[in-house]
């Protein structure tokens, strides 16, 4: 890890559980109320951080929680979505976030911006930065721009990688031995094992979401288990004692 002090914010989340408190669009939990609550909850239960989505949703849940706050704004589902113009990035500070979370990948942005842009212009509100990679080459691209620290949120997701099943270790290993700033693990973390397994990996911090705050997703992976895992229902077999 980086020999130059952390800042506090950063300081704080060593070893520990980030908890992302997000619902999408025609959601019943889609409610900036909703998430502050589940936010204040994960919070009461030892999550170290929440990672929300939303300047609504960021205003709601800044009074109620003392720990770290990591925004951040989608806008759509692919390209770069995730905070991704500078306008963007400084509404989610402006907003009540410690650090905001963008899309740390090469790619072109809407606002035809390139990153440095917006990690300077949320330097100078006065957030920090996590840079959401896909891959080494965006890590580096993101460090080279003055992130932070880097999340693997995008692996998998950007076509440089395949989508692992669970967290991408091999990534998240790679990253931790090539970079000096913490580098901080997300996507697929479905078990409390996966969330050891990427702090052994080399994880600074892990940051859990569906696994947690989503009862849709969590109610249909019982279902689909049960359904997999059911017998079919056989009649009685007829033994014959009440004819002996």
């Amino acid at each position: 890890m980086t020999t130059d002090p952390l800042p506090d914010v950063l300081r704080a989340l060593e070893g520990q559980l980030v908890v992302s408190c997000q619902a999408y669009p025609g959601e019943p939990m889609r409610s900036p109320q909703i998430m502050a609550a589940v936010a204040l909850a994960v919070v009461q239960g030892g999550a170290r951080a929440v990672r929300a989505q939303g300047i609504d949703d960021l205003r709601a849940i800044r009074p109620l929680v003392d720990v770290p706050l990591i925004g951040l704004v989608k806008r759509g589902d692919s390209g770069v979505f995730i905070t991704p113009t500078v306008d963007d990035a400084v509404a989610c500070a402006a907003a009540g976030a410690d650090v905001v979370a963008l899309d740390g990948t090469p790619r072109d942005r809407p606002d035809g911006r390139p990153l440095r842009d917006s990690v300077e212009a949320v330097h100078r509100a006065g957030a920090l930065v996590m840079a959401d990679c896909g891959s080494l080459g965006d890590a580096l691209h993101s460090v080279a721009a003055g992130a932070d620290c880097v999340g693997t949120t995008l692996a998998g997701y950007t076509g440089e990688r395949p989508a692992t099943v669970g967290p991408d270790l091999e990534l998240l290993a790679q990253l931790a031995t090539t970079l000096t700033l913490p580098v901080i693990a997300e996507g697929r973390v479905r078990h409390p094992d996966d969330a050891a397994a990427c702090l052994a990996a080399g994880a600074y911090a892990v940051v859990v979401g569906t696994a947690i705050t989503h009862p849709t997703r969590i109610t249909r992976s019982f279902i689909d288990h049960l359904d997999a895992t059911r017998r079919p229902h056989r009649e009685p077999v007829d033994s014959g004692a009440e004819n002996a």
